[in-house]
């Protein structure tokens, strides 16, 4: 199978540094295999998505060289291919119809003596597996074995490891406002878009075995995992669009990049935009070749 990388951003705002980071490692990963790289619009969340913010992201990409070898896909227009994924696993018993609120949760939790402790997500402790009690549906979740431990390694960060059952517990893969779980969609993109090697952001990495558990139980092929560094706030905290990231300043693409590039320890490049990006692929070859 060819290699195939892809970026996959949320329409949520214009590109910051951070973003351009993963996308430049992403496009270079694909590059440096001989492989294809695509864009994915991940606009599955509509609420937070801002209009426009798509065709600008395009745009950004495309003033760096970042051009896609793939249709562009947006996730909001896939809703069919999430729906046959989440009737499979209703149809083998593998996710459960949730009727549990937020409340409900942290109630649950805090009677089991399990109270969640600030800044940590809440573990799903189980409340309907064994049916809804009469209670409407709100969500819907993936059926884990009491043990779901997963090994993984990954290109950068090494051997990784986690039980999902324990730090996580049954995870949503229909929300309840009718909208599609984050780790349901990216699992159903990459098989059905032939996605060979990811390359994203550090802070994606925790969604790494619940994505590996997805796509087990739904017999589609495993996919590479790399995980490149963060660019920090002022504040220490990941740059975002949530705490206020400043749109990339393109006036000059290639010192934009060569941010970017500096973040992944790639060597600063002179002349044009193609002359730098085929730098960096070699360089990003010689780093991973046998990642």
């Amino acid at each position: 199978m060819k290699p195939r990388g892809r970026f996959a951003p949320s329409p949520t705002g214009p590109l910051h540094a951070g973003s351009l980071v993963a996308a430049l490692a992403s496009w270079l990963d694909a590059r440096a295999r001989g492989g294809e790289w695509g864009v994915r619009i991940e606009d599955v969340d509509t609420p937070r998505c801002v209009p426009g913010a798509d065709r600008l992201i395009l745009q950004q990409l495309a003033a760096c060289g970042l051009t896609s070898d793939l249709p562009v896909v947006w996730q909001s227009q896939r809703g069919p291919l999430y729906q046959a994924a989440l009737d499979r696993l209703l149809e083998q018993g593998l996710a459960y119809p949730c009727a549990c609120s937020r409340s409900d949760i942290e109630a649950a939790l805090a009677a089991a003596g399990q109270p969640r402790e600030r800044h940590q997500a809440a573990v799903y402790p189980g409340t309907c597996r064994s049916g809804l009690q009469g209670r409407p549906a709100r969500a819907w979740r993936l059926r884990l074995p009491d043990a779901a431990p997963v090994h993984w390694t990954d290109a950068r960060l090494g051997p990784q490891q986690q039980d999902v059952s324990t730090e996580v517990g049954d995870f949503v893969l229909r929300r309840a406002d009718g909208l599609w779980a984050y780790q349901l969609a990216v699992v159903v993109d990459d098989a059905e878009q032939a996605i060979t090697h990811v390359v994203r952001g550090q802070d994606l990495a925790d969604n790494t075995p619940r994505q590996i558990l997805l796509q087990q139980a739904l017999k589609l092929p495993p996919v590479n995992y790399h995980h490149v560094p963060l660019v920090l706030g002022a504040n220490g905290e990941k740059l975002s669009k949530q705490n206020g990231a400043a749109p990339l300043d393109l006036s000059n693409p290639l010192a934009a990049l060569n941010a970017a590039a500096a973040v992944l320890d790639l060597p600063p490049a002179t002349g044009g935009v193609a002359e730098a990006l085929a730098v960096w692929t070699r360089a990003w070859r010689e780093c991973w070749r046998e990642a």
